[in-house]
């Protein structure tokens, strides 16, 4: 009994000792370890310093895309120790839906890419950032843009996005089937008339079955390119900021359209367009048509199932001599929502973005035009491509020139919607080309005048 009441005694020592202990440590202050001075204040930081995280949104995750653009995320997590970004992947029918309910909730990505024709439409509803100030304390950062995709980054002055990737269409014809006709393969039509006349060259029939078609207008791009071709005006006047549907040129136009599509009939295109509906099968690399509008990027097609297909690559021709090559692009730009935690670390990992480095990158292994103009001038010489691969990747730069975008006006975002089926009704006869502007204008303006 005498031992066990010295056992309870130590114990209670014991128990004694750790309280006091454990009270002594709990009034000390946290240590920390430290590091080397920062600035002139003398203050120290750890050594393993915590980075800011930034959440980078994408629609790019294909086998070929996805890569690509992981690759740059590195190169910029890689190149400094302040910021790390990651990828996040979304498909193409959530990624901005679901950014407005992430922004909505207070919780927006650091960084998406989005749509280059419809940055105002964002600026305005408050969904994206401002940048000017971030840009204006850079001298001259515009100027290493193309004019025309820097052109739809403003909103009453200021840039809220910066332009990444964009496309060109332009004339692919078949040099084999030029030599055969008795074409000159070096020498591409110029005009809508040469087209026109090639193609009746190109055009090979079995009794009544065309076996190979030299060119279809609307097969490829649709009616609306061959407008702004034209006389290089889209529907929208954007000094005047209304629609000009209605023009003459664009009724002009519409009726060359139905004028040549009337040589093969309907019932010929449908059945063509129904033969070579999916992208596993076309035309063009099938030998069915000699001339076909596509983006610069239609050479990667061709480079991988053309077998050697000897091509050639134009600016479309011009409606007259003298009324330009004018041609239609889109594209991509990266902006930081409204509402991001950190606007200045992603400002940092925007401007890598859309810097050489990263844009020569993306369009080499991409063959895909690119917002920077060192950068594609770069790719273009670039030792990766082949032969084939500089020289239409060239034409395709050379072609921006040529090259405008249709910005969605805030007034009318979604015009075109009342545009397309009266042309269609057109096409199809049921009303001239003159009744069917006028009613697309008149339906237009009405939608303005709803919205004030």
């Amino acid at each position: 009994m005498q031992d066990l009441k010295k056992s309870y005694k130590l114990l209670f020592v014991l128990l004694v000792a750790l309280s006091l202990f454990l009270a002594a440590c709990a009034g000390q202050p946290e240590s920390k370890p430290t590091g080397k001075s920062e600035g002139s204040g003398g203050e120290t930081a750890s050594p393993s310093k915590d980075k800011v995280v930034l959440d980078f949104w994408t629609f790019w995750g294909s086998e070929t895309r996805r890569p690509i653009i992981e690759k740059i995320i590195d190169d910029f997590n890689s190149s400094q120790d302040e910021i790390e970004v990651k990828h996040t992947y979304l498909p193409w029918g959530d990624i901005w839906t679901k950014a407005l309910a992430a922004g909505a909730a207070g919780d927006p990505p650091d960084v998406i890419i989005n749509d280059i024709n419809t940055v105002a439409q964002r600026a305005e509803k408050k969904q994206n950032t401002n940048l000017a100030e971030y840009i204006n304390s850079e001298p001259g950062f515009a100027d290493q843009f193309y004019p025309h995709l820097w052109s739809p980054m403003l909103y009453e002055g200021d840039a809220y996005a910066l332009p990444f990737n964009t496309d060109t269409y332009m004339l692919f014809y078949n040099k084999e089937i030029f030599k055969e006709v008795g074409l000159d393969p070096e020498q591409p039509p110029k005009t809508w008339a040469e087209l026109e006349e090639f193609a009746r060259k190109i055009d090979k029939k079995n009794g009544d079955r065309y076996e190979r078609i030299g060119f279809l207008p609307r097969h490829g791009a649709g009616h609306n390119i061959w407008m702004l071709n034209a006389d290089g005006k889209s529907y929208w006047d954007y000094d005047a900021n209304k629609p000009i549907i209605n023009q003459p040129t664009d009724v002009e136009t519409l009726e060359w359209l139905i004028k040549y599509e009337s040589h093969y009939g309907q019932k010929v295109i449908n059945a063509f367009t129904a033969e070579f509906g999916s992208e596993t099968a076309n035309p063009f690399i099938a030998g069915k048509i000699g001339m076909y509008i596509q983006p610069g990027t239609f050479y990667t097609q061709i480079r991988d199932y053309g077998d050697g297909m000897e091509f050639g690559v134009a600016e479309l021709p011009a409606r007259e001599e003298d009324s330009g090559h004018t041609t239609w692009g889109g594209g991509f730009v990266a902006e930081i929502p409204y509402g991001a935690k950190n606007p200045e670390a992603s400002w940092e990992f925007l401007k890598y973005l859309a810097g050489p480095q990263a844009q020569e990158h993306w369009a080499v292994k991409n063959f895909d035009n690119v917002a920077n103009i060192q950068a594609a001038e770069a790719a273009s010489q670039s030792s990766e491509l082949t032969d084939d691969g500089r020289a239409t990747y060239e034409a395709t730069v050379e072609n921006l020139k040529n090259t405008i975008l249709t910005p969605n006006p805030i007034e009318a975002p979604d015009y075109t919607t009342l545009i397309d089926p009266e042309v269609e009704k057109a096409l199809l006869g049921d009303q001239t080309p003159q009744e069917a502007l006028d009613k697309a204008q008149k339906a237009v303006e009405k939608l303005i005048e709803s919205t004030k």
